[in-house]
């Protein structure tokens, strides 16, 4: 069935793919601050504890609006890790750092997160897409009062 919600196809596609990075990027950051949550330890151990899972929550719940938006563009949302890793400019940890350093990288990459999204905002809007833009800019807030939150953690 053809879509025709005032957006070209290409324009569709254009904002669907940068949507797609957005997704894989806040499901990688996800699974790394749940990992956090689960092997978190120190001083800080409740406090940081409880953190995470607000922030790992939050995200969890972001996925699926993003992934919806994509399907109402007309595309397929990636759906599996591969996919999602090739598309993340987050990369995947093996280390097992220490509580300050969980906070920092986390704060660092909750900023990379907002520097996607506003390049996100950027296509969305050059293409006309304001659905996608009422998708995103809420994602803009998050992920910096996140990162604002998390560098004041580990100051």
């Amino acid at each position: 069935m053809s879509i025709d919600i005032g957006i070209t196809d290409e324009d569709r596609a254009t904002a669907a793919e940068a949507v797609k990075r957005l997704l894989a990027e806040t499901y990688a950051l996800y699974f790394k601050t749940h990992g956090y949550h689960w092997n978190v330890e120190g001083p800080h151990f409740n406090a940081l504890h409880a953190l995470f899972m607000d922030q790992y929550t939050e995200m969890w719940n972001a996925v699926d609006d993003l992934a919806e938006r994509i399907r109402a563009l007309g595309h397929f949302a990636p759906s599996s890790y591969s996919e999602l890793s090739a598309l993340s400019a987050l990369k995947e940890e093996t280390d097992r750092p220490n509580w300050h350093d969980m906070v920092t990288r986390l704060a660092a990459d909750h900023e990379r997160v907002a520097k996607t999204a506003r390049e996100v905002l950027d296509i969305a809007d050059r293409v006309g897409d304001e659905a996608t833009s009422d998708v995103v800019t809420p994602r803009i807030t998050v992920h910096e009062k996140t990162a604002w939150m998390l560098r004041a953690t580990a100051s």
